[in-house]
């Protein structure tokens, strides 16, 4: 049984934006953490001649891009619709996480470049300051993933800065080790060892991302609509004859979009009964797929002879 949700007057509307505003707030307090660190480490990274650092470094660096980003994108994502942007500016967060999944496999691929030189040729390391730098990043990485956890994270650009932030700890871990192994053993490749670690978590990270962004920024339908169960239930309804020219899509991470040409028994038209079908293809849609954005064109069976592009 379809449940009916009205999209007017729909009180999801305030919570989202109260959500949004609390959003940027979770990013931009750690946006100042991690850039703040970020600067500490780059100074202690040249000082120790330690990689390991430096790439933690220019993954701190994609931190702050992400983290900024995100903050810009969800201002965006803010405003209203008009002129030419009909949707406003809600892609700009797919944008910005596309962008930052590029960048983040750019320095990777820098990262373990100059790693495969220094297993090679391994130069003088501090491990005594390489473990104490290490320990602090973690340490103000675990403050930092408290804060954002407490953001909305079904937001791309949200749960990609959510990931970098992750990253960042378990690279800073694998880092300390590193200079643990140096301070014991005075082996200095190990801090191209754990660099390769952080250029692998980094190479996954920018994977995701851009896997997620490029799905919406082609259109793909979304991973958890299944579209033959979707067509099912709109058939499903009573005087429905067919469905076709679906097409699914998500304008923004969390809004799902769909339209359909439906095939209506003919006297539904006739007796003005077409505008109650409407109302429950719509309920029908929020209730089970909780999609609120939906455009539908009514058709009779008559209607098909002038289609000449019908998909399916």
């Amino acid at each position: 049984m379809c449940i009916p949700v009205t999209a007017m007057n729909d009180p999801h509307r305030h919570v989202e934006r109260v959500a949004s505003d609390a959003d940027v707030r979770y990013l931009t307090v750690t946006l100042v953490l991690i850039a703040t660190f970020m600067i500490g480490e780059v100074v202690a990274a040249i000082f120790a001649g330690s990689l390991a650092l430096l790439a933690d470094a220019g993954h701190m660096l994609t931190d702050v891009a992400a983290l900024g980003g995100s903050v810009w994108a969800a201002r965006l994502a803010s405003r209203p619709a008009r002129g030419v942007w009909t949707y406003g500016w809600q892609r700009a967060e797919i944008l910005s996480a596309a962008v930052n999944g590029v960048t983040l496999a750019v320095i990777g691929g820098i990262v373990v470049a100059e790693a495969i030189r220094r297993l090679i040729s391994p130069p003088q390391v501090s491990g005594g300051v390489v473990l104490g730098v290490a320990l602090a990043g973690a340490a103000v990485n675990v403050v930092a993933t408290g804060v954002l956890a407490k953001a909305n994270r079904s937001r791309l650009n949200v749960r990609g800065a959510f990931a970098h932030i992750v990253t960042d700890l378990y690279a800073f871990v694998g880092t300390a080790a590193a200079g643990l192994v140096i301070v014991l053993t005075k082996w200095t490749r190990a801090d191209a060892v754990a660099s390769l670690v952080v250029a692998g978590l980094m190479a996954k990270a920018a994977w995701l991302l851009l896997r997620d962004a490029g799905r919406i920024l082609m259109q793909a339908a979304p991973e958890d609509v299944a579209l033959e169960q979707l067509r099912q239930h709109l058939v499903g309804i009573e005087h429905v004859v067919d469905v076709h020219d679906l097409h699914v899509w998500t304008v923004t991470s969390g809004v799902p979009t769909v339209s359909a040409h439906v095939v209506l028994d003919d006297h539904c038209f006739a007796s003005g009964h077409a505008p109650q079908i409407l109302d429950r293809l719509q309920d029908c849609l929020a209730g089970h797929f909780d999609v609120a954005h939906a455009t539908f064109q009514l058709e009779p069976a008559t209607h098909a002879s002038h289609e000449h592009e019908v998909h399916a």
